[in-house]
């Protein structure tokens, strides 16, 4: 299956019809680029849903532990400064940012950009169109990001104000300040 984008610039949905298009479809995945395309993303596969499924716990684990934040699975979106729809397929957003939502603002998409993204590539996933996913995060205010290429083994690592990082075949990746204390066992997910 391939990531299909439909042109919907000639009909303009409100934030409120794009969450209602998607509760209406809870079996498909919908993001909205800053220029109203919609982008309708299939399932993955049942080896990429593990990884992200043990990655997203990962980052779970460390966050019950802290209590520093708010961590989402693929399901969440994010409504970006810049306009556009986004679900990362895993993020994490610092709790004071949060609780600074109002309750209706925390039911629907988030009306901000998270702290912190992971983009895990699928088969079906373009690299290119993720890396320009990665720098849209970047832009619209993430403080670190992994895009992690399992067929590569390549991890790209984003921070604001800095260059991309590359690592080939890491064992680990550190949450540095952004997620003080948390190490990504990379090995369960390559």
């Amino acid at each position: 299956m391939t990531t299909l984008t439909i042109n919907l610039q000639s009909l303009t949905l409100t934030d409120e019809q794009f969450y209602q298009l998607c509760q209406d479809n809870e079996t498909l995945r919908f993001e909205r680029t800053a220029t109203g395309e919609l982008i309708i993303m299939p399932p993955t596969g049942g080896e990429t849903s593990n990884r992200n499924a043990g990655l997203t716990a990962q980052i779970w684990i460390w966050n019950e532990q802290t209590q520093l934040g708010k961590v989402f699975d693929s399901s969440g979106g994010f409504k970006l400064p810049n306009g556009a729809d986004r679900s990362p397929d895993a993020s994490w957003v610092k709790l004071e940012r949060w609780n600074a939502l109002t309750p209706e603002q925390q039911t629907k998409f988030a009306p901000l950009c998270p702290d912190f993204v992971v983009e895990l590539l699928s088969p079906s996933d373009s690299f290119t169109e993720t890396q320009a996913k990665m720098k849209e995060y970047l832009e619209n205010g993430i403080r670190l990001g992994w895009l992690i290429n399992r067929r590569t083994r390549q991890v790209e690592i984003y921070r604001q104000g800095q260059e991309v990082e590359v690592l080939e075949s890491p064992a680990s990746l550190s949450g540095e300040d952004v997620l003080p204390g948390f190490v990504l066992n990379l090995e369960p997910i390559w």
